[in-house]
């Protein structure tokens, strides 16, 4: 039997809150460090979170401690894309095979309940209003801002996990070790939280099963459901250029850039120039570094080690996904907490790293392709090839968002079979030229190179 440590978490967002859960179920005591106010009982700026998407690795960590099913009762599915054109025409893309679907969720809600759920259990305690205002590395000591009565505070715990985000505190003390590699990048385009209200007496404007799209080449618009009949749009646009955060100046400019570019949209925004306006400008940041550890002491998880952009909806699901890994590690666990973070991080690193570029390549898609009819054309040769060939075919998307095979293998098989599609395509101008001899012939040789070339067969999870 392994000594039971005392650990503290910095940060008490999802990940944090989940991985308390995980850690109390073997028998750990837990300590949350929040630098925000307990947002059950105090409502936070809104404005700053995009509605998250979950899917089946989130799904996964949620039925490792039992709230699946409650998750289920406030998520709503999405089945599919919804591409909106200037003109306010409508098309249609399923994500996957018939009733496959991403979750649409409130960051905010889930959190509180994951909050909820730890709340009973007398080995997990909230600290709310605490912010990390430094970590020493060698006595393991947390300088902590204690919000409440403007003192500060020192606590010295077994481990430290900084769960902490993007902009974590735990790992800027790494980042002042030796050999602490670190690099962050930011897109030229920040995002803008809007909002579609219920329609009058309830309901839904849009279709509600559906993530709205409108793609628009430069930038582009979503639009995510919510329980109460509104929608949650994002505006991603750049920070300058002609037309850009910095060119709307004011409501007429807004309202003319909107009557142009999202004609369809408008009627369905009554309070846009107030949101506009009003809710902060968010950056979009991808960041990577390595390692994610100090000694037997220190470990980042989530955000604070592999920040992503939201376009792949798997920032949550990865930090999810971090805990799961984790917690079937524990599963032969020897009680040397150096090891053990060690292994973690070099397992995880590749599959981070692959989720950060696969989450880039998909703004591209979203923006600049969804509206394309030859890519429309292809996602649907790439349906009849999975559909003919299951178990040797598996989209991109599919292995990202419905399997919870590694970041790493997806991003590489999806490489591999972006070159069969590129060749595939030269013979395809219609849906019925993918019956042609000659495209199923050349489609069989493709898929016997591709099978000759698989060096990494996933272990299952």
């Amino acid at each position: 039997m392994t000594e039971k440590k005392n650990i503290a978490i910095m940060g008490a967002g999802l990940v944090g809150s989940l991985l308390s859960l995980y850690l109390a179920k073997r028998g750990y005591k837990v300590d949350l460090y929040e630098r925000r106010p307990d947002m059950r009982v105090s409502t936070l700026d809104g404005g700053r979170s995009i509605n998250l998407a979950l899917s089946d690795r989130g799904w996964k960590a949620l039925r490792g401690i039992g709230i699946e099913e409650e998750v289920r009762q406030v998520a709503i599915p999405m089945y599919g894309r919804v591409m909106h054109d200037e003109q306010g025409n409508l098309t249609y893309q399923p994500y996957g095979k018939e009733g496959q679907a991403i979750y649409s969720v409130s960051r905010a809600g889930l959190n509180m309940a994951l909050m909820n759920v730890s709340e009973p259990n007398p080995d997990i305690n909230y600290h709310f209003n605490r912010q990390v205002q430094d970590v020493n590395l060698k006595t393991n000591e947390v300088t902590l801002r204690n919000h409440d009565n403007n003192t500060d505070e020192t606590i010295a715990p077994d481990l430290i996990f900084g769960a902490d985000g993007a902009f974590s505190m735990v790992r800027g003390a790494l980042q002042k070790t030796e050999r602490f590699n670190y690099q962050q990048s930011y897109l030229e385009y920040g995002y803008k939280e809007l909002t579609i209200p219920p329609a009058e007496g309830g309901g839904w404007l849009l279709e509600k099963n559906a993530l709205h799209i409108w793609p628009r080449g430069n930038y582009m618009m979503i639009a995510l459901p919510n329980t109460d009949g509104s929608f949650t749009c994002t505006l991603f646009f750049p920070y300058e250029g002609e037309r850009s955060f910095a060119s709307i100046k004011n409501d007429t400019d807004l309202l003319n850039f909107f009557l142009e570019v999202f004609p369809d949209a408008v009627p369905l925004m009554p309070d846009l120039a107030q949101d506009y306006f009003c809710n902060p400008t968010g950056s979009l940041v991808t960041i990577k570094c390595f390692p994610w550890s100090y000694e037997d002491k220190v470990l980042l998880i989530g955000d604070a080690c592999h920040a992503v952009v939201p376009f792949y909806g798997q920032g949550m699901n990865a930090g999810f996904e971090d805990i799961t890994v984790l917690d079937k590690m524990l599963d032969t666990f020897d009680g040397n907490w150096q090891s053990l973070f060690k292994t973690f991080e070099r397992k995880r690193k590749p599959d981070a790293d692959a989720i950060a570029d696969l989450a880039v390549m998909n703004f591209v898609e979203m923006r600049d392709k969804v509206a394309d009819p030859r890519f429309l054309l292809r996602k649907k040769v790439e349906a009849k090839i999975s559909e003919q060939y299951p178990g040797k075919w598996n989209t991109l998307y599919s292995m990202v968002t419905f399997s919870d095979l590694p970041y790493s293998y997806a991003l590489e098989t999806g490489r591999q079979q972006d070159k069969i599609m590129k060749k595939v395509m030269k013979h395809i101008q219609t849906i019925e030229d993918y019956s042609k001899p000659e495209v199923q012939h050349l489609l069989e040789q493709q898929l016997i190179q591709k099978e000759k070339l698989k060096t990494y067969q996933p272990q299952e999870a």
